[in-house]
């Protein structure tokens, strides 16, 4: 006979009515627990709903507040300059918390500092439990009751009695109150005690576990996966190496993005593309997603929508933002993410080259009084007949050159003005300058590149495979045209010919990308340049232009990256 044995309270946990919670937020300087500090904590110890106490206080940094820190919270130099340090104030926040679990909105940012703070000062990282509030919302509400979970929109959903301000106290205040309105609703998610919140902050969504079973026929080879709804349309596109394991891990706790849990609760089957090659599989996977556009990706949708400056062909050309690659004489640089980014390539080529900047197509008939440009020696002015079409092709051909080979001319120019407006102080005009460089330098080397394997008829290229053999692609004109693995042992020739003579044809198009979207071609130029990879045969030869803008890219991401820090250091985020 069994006997049944109740359990005692302790197993059952703590229920969450009877649980300590202290509800902290602090201010800070910055993003980075390492070159950042506290400007103020505040704090607050509720239990059963109730307030028990509070802590808050003014910190002193120990240095100046940017003026972006100082406007977006209010606190200023002089508001902290009587402030005691961080150092005399953590000892009574660690005693504030003892015994309670922590609780902050976003969590892990207010959380590294005090463990940098306490690492700094010789204490121990505090060992409480840590709610994050920003996290339980994204588990329990739905898009359409929270658009987003910031802190100022949960507050106002749950209609806070305090409103958001960024000072830490207002903020925690907040924080209780979203904590509280969350609480209420975890029981309808089966939690009741401590312990069953934190397995419910850690454990997959009743949706993810509900569509594990579409995992269950899923190969373990490399591949393409596609989420599917009721009606067959992609919901969302990837690629593994493992396409079991990958596809797998969206039904775990691992998978916290919100969105793709939205997608999970509308997909109904996964569909699986075997390849041979991870190079294949991740090729597939954007031509997949440029085809079918599924509105759960963000990145590689919309190809179509690239950029380019275009040099015209006509008596006496000039720089056009196009959208379209033509099959004419024309000079293309590109493809650019944007408009802005187009013009900003355009400025600093016409800074550099004298070419004209007017818009309508000139005959080689003088037909108007120039512009303010030919008076300031920017432009010959063809348009008045000042300059013949012999010397103003110097300049097309120039511009050609700076676009196509050497971006030495450009370069030189831009640096050269850079330095004119730094002596006159006129910072942000050279700022604007610098600018207007990197995009051009970026877009050059990176269609140079490109146009190093997109003028190749054929490259054959191999790689060491994951257990023995070989990866070998037959690449055409920047399109992978075939994919294969040759076997341990096999001889290389005959199985090579054969994977040429079955691969795609290729009939290349106009401009710098005639066979292949350029991402398609970056992914391709990515795994010829990693370790191992040989190659097999190459048409042409496979080189980059000597003076090309590839050599001067270095200069101004290094640049770039010597900004951010400083801009970071400073509080102001670098766009």
């Amino acid at each position: 006979m069994e006997i049944a044995v109740q359990g005692a309270l302790d197993e059952l946990g703590t229920p969450l009515d009877q649980v300590t919670f202290v509800v902290f937020d602090l201010e800070t300087t910055g993003g980075s627990p390492a070159e950042h500090a506290i400007t103020e904590i505040g704090a607050v110890k509720v239990l059963g709903g109730q307030v028990v106490g509070e802590l808050a206080t003014l910190v002193d940094p120990g240095g100046p507040i940017p003026p972006f820190i100082a406007v977006l919270t209010g606190i200023t130099d002089a508001m902290v300059a009587a402030a005691p340090k961080f150092a005399s104030v953590l000892p009574s926040f660690l005693e504030f918390i003892k015994g309670a679990t922590l609780v902050a909105h976003n969590a892990p940012f207010d959380m590294g500092f005090i463990k940098a703070a306490c690492a700094a000062h010789g204490y121990p990282p505090p060992a409480n439990p840590v709610v994050d509030t920003a996290d339980l919302a994204r588990r329990m509400l739905t898009r359409d009751e929270a658009p987003n979970c910031k802190l100022a929109t949960l507050a106002r959903i749950f209609r806070s009695s305090t409103e958001p301000s960024h000072r830490a106290l207002a903020d925690a205040r907040a924080t209780t109150d979203v904590l509280h309105a969350l609480l209420e609703r975890a029981g309808s998610f089966g939690v009741h005690t401590l312990e069953e919140l934190k397995g419910f902050v850690r454990a997959p969504t009743p949706e993810q576990r509900r569509k594990r079973h579409l995992a269950d026929a899923v190969p373990a080879a490399p591949g393409v996966y596609v989420f599917e709804d009721d009606r067959g349309e992609a919901l969302y596109i990837g690629k593994s190496g493992s396409l079991r394991t990958r596809v797998r891990s969206y039904f775990t706790a691992s998978e916290t993005r919100r969105r793709i849990r939205e997608m999970i609760g509308v997909a109904e089957r996964v569909r699986t593309i075997v390849c041979a090659t991870g190079l294949e599989a991740e090729v597939r996977e954007l031509r997949l997603i440029a085809a079918g556009k599924p509105r759960y990706n963000r990145r590689s949708r919309f190809p179509e929508r690239a950029v380019w400056l275009k040099l015209t062909d006509e008596p006496f050309p000039r720089l056009s933002i196009v959208r379209e690659v033509r099959d004419d004489e024309a000079a293309y640089l590109g493809p650019f993410g944007s408009s802005r980014a187009a013009e900003d390539a355009r400025s600093a080529l016409h800074e550099a080259i004298p070419l004209r900047r007017c818009t309508e197509r000139l005959s080689l008939r003088p037909s108007r009084t120039a512009c303010a440009l030919a008076e300031l020696g920017r432009c010959g002015a063809p348009c008045e007949g000042r300059e013949s079409q012999a010397g103003y092709a110097v300049h097309a051909e120039a511009v050609r050159r700076a676009m196509e080979h050497d971006a030495s001319a450009v370069y030189a120019a831009i640096q050269a003005r850079m330095e004119r407006l730094s002596v006159e102080q006129r910072y942000e005009e050279a700022a604007a300058d610098r600018d207007r460089l990197a995009a051009y330098i970026r877009a050059a080397a990176r269609m140079q590149r490109l146009r190093s394997l997109t003028r190749l008829p054929q490259l054959v290229a191999a790689s060491p495979a994951f257990g023995g053999g070989w990866d070998i692609h037959v690449v055409r004109y920047g399109r992978l045209a075939a994919a294969g693995v040759m076997p341990r042992g096999a001889h290389p020739t005959p199985f090579v010919d054969a994977l040429v003579s079955t691969a795609e044809t290729v009939r290349p198009g106009p401009g710098p990308t005639p066979a292949a979207t350029a991402e398609e071609t970056e992914c391709i130029l990515r795994w010829l340049e990693s370790p191992g990879v040989r190659l097999v045969q190459a048409d042409d030869g496979w080189s980059m232009p000597a003076w090309g803008a590839a050599r001067l890219r270095g200069r101004i991401e290094r640049a770039y990256r010597a900004l951010r820090r400083d801009s970071e250091r400073e509080g102001r985020p670098l766009r």
